[in-house]
């Protein structure tokens, strides 16, 4: 890749690729009601320079932070380009967070003007200036369009400040620099970049641009030249109409949310997908069923496994240098310029710590959790991994959820794949419940695939044969969906209140 194509001093919000005639398109937005706007990369250019104008007439001092607070769409695409642009930081926070978790996060951030949803604008207690995002008359209205020279910055400003959803506590604020995201942008050539600019693929994304996962994917397509075909909202059977009526090439989203596609068994039988390419698959574990249904779903392309965190960017696993092929739920090897090591159990498992171009410079105001988890530029993941003897890692399970059962432990992720590898689960979460002779017990949460009348017994039986016996599910508990997470992950802080009460 040659790195000149993005040098490490500019403003990210100025990553557009320069080569693409500007009447190609840059986004297509779908609504929920199927109703589709498209914006051409002279549009982008156009309309996020009025964002910047906008911006800088309100007299915003330089390295201002602003904020992002609504569904996806064409105006929240738009305006987070403006805020950098214009030298700004944008932070970006979930829209399905609870009230005062966002009240925090508007004053830990220190957010001096919000773009806001007209719902999440009547929440709020009107202290701080808002400007309008959901409101499509209003939100171009605010726009002062003309020409505008993009503000030049330090590598080490924060272009983004991302929000953890955190497994526990209060968010912690990540900024992101101008500098490690260009950095990251160089790295992604070869996790799809160079296919989308050779081809200029159309790329599917459902997941909220309040994550890094739909977040950076706009930037890697916008800065190699493709079209992101972006949802306003998730929903199965749509986005897999959507994928194949814009023929995408490339298709991301997390676990959940494919599995929830492959339900949509009438969808999949009629639809053409044979366009997708390359499924990426990130934010969260995958197992080696959903992994297959995937494949039967996409035929004609290559799943892959991936891994990042908000504090180190996604680019730290790839292809093997060598050119081996990636073995399935396998993450990757290190990508060049990336260094990793375990820590805290043996050679080839243990805590994964990672140093690169795109590590935090620290979170926001948490100084304590700061020093534990960043030291030297090495930044503590806190999530297991294994190395095999080619060098590729493979996910484990968080440190932090450990469960120690009669002195024996085990990670519930472990437990998680085993379960689904019977026939008749769709989806398994497993927590700790108390115990008073083992301390800790494992309890699983299970989905039952459709049509399965699979019950508690043959699921303890199914664990006993296949595992250690200290491994398997003492509480067995049957639920209709997964609760999810603003970001569409399972959401194991639900799961643990489901299990309150179960103890033995």
């Amino acid at each position: 890749m040659d790195n000149t194509a993005f040098p490490a001093g500019s403003n990210l919000g100025g990553m557009i690729a320069p080569a693409v005639d500007g009447a190609q398109p840059w986004l297509v937005e779908v609504g929920a009601d199927g109703a589709e706007r498209v914006f051409t990369y002279d549009d982008l250019h156009r309309v996020a320079a009025g964002v910047a104008r906008a911006l800088r007439a309100r007299g915003l001092k330089r390295n201002a932070r602003v904020g992002l607070i609504g569904l996806n769409s064409a105006e929240y695409l738009l305006s987070y380009y403006g805020i950098m642009q214009a030298g700004y930081s944008a932070v970006p926070i979930g829209y399905k967070l609870a009230q005062p978790t966002v009240e925090y996060i508007l004053g830990d951030a220190r957010v001096d003007c919000l773009y806001a949803d007209a719902d999440w604008a009547a929440r709020l207690d009107g202290t701080l200036p808002v400007l309008p995002l959901g409101d499509r008359a209003a939100w171009q209205a605010h726009l002062d369009e003309g020409p505008f020279e993009i503000e030049p910055v330090q590598a080490r400003d924060a272009a983004t400040i991302l929000y953890t959803s955190g497994s526990t506590g209060i968010p912690k604020g990540v900024p992101l620099t101008h500098g490690g995201y260009i950095w990251t942008l160089g790295q992604v050539s070869v996790n799809g970049g160079d296919f989308i600019r050779r081809t200029a693929a159309r790329v599917l994304t459902a997941a909220p641009l309040s994550h890094m996962n739909a977040l950076f994917l706009s930037k890697t397509v916008t800065a190699y030249g493709g079209t992101l075909v972006l949802m306003t909202q998730f929903d199965a059977r749509a986005f897999l109409e959507s994928c194949a009526r814009h023929q995408c090439g490339i298709v991301t989203a997390v676990p959940t949310m494919l599995a929830l596609c492959a339900r949509e068994t009438e969808a999949l039988a009629r639809l053409d997908l044979g366009s997708v390419r390359s499924v990426a698959v990130g934010s969260a574990p995958i197992t080696d069923a959903l992994f297959e249904r995937i494949a039967s779903m996409f035929p004609q392309a290559a799943v892959q496994n991936g891994w990042g965190t908000t504090e180190t960017g996604p680019a730290v696993f790839g292809p093997h240098p060598a050119g081996l092929p990636r073995p399935r739920l396998s993450l990757g090897h290190p990508l060049p310029g990336v260094e990793v090591r375990l820590e805290g159990g043996t050679a080839d498992e243990g805590e994964l710590h990672v140093r690169n171009g795109a590590i935090m410079p620290g979170y926001l105001n948490r100084e304590e959790d700061t020093r534990r988890c960043l030291k030297d530029g090495w930044y503590r993941t806190g999530d297991v991994m294994r190395r095999d003897a080619d060098g590729f890692f493979y996910f484990v399970s968080r440190a932090d959820d450990m469960i120690v059962c009669g002195g024996e432990n085990m990670y519930p992720g472990e437990i998680e794949l085993l379960l689904e590898k019977h026939p008749g689960v769709a989806q398994a979460a497993v927590v700790a419940v108390p115990d008073e002779i083992k301390g800790q017990v494992p309890a699983a949460f299970i989905v039952r695939s459709a049509g399965s009348t699979v019950g508690e017994d043959e699921i303890k039986q199914f664990a006993l044969s296949r595992g250690p016996a200290y491994q398997h599910p003492r509480f067995v508990r049957f639920i209709d969906a997964m609760p999810l997470s603003a970001a569409n992950k399972i959401d194991k802080q639900r799961i643990k209140k489901m299990a309150d009460g179960l103890h033995r």
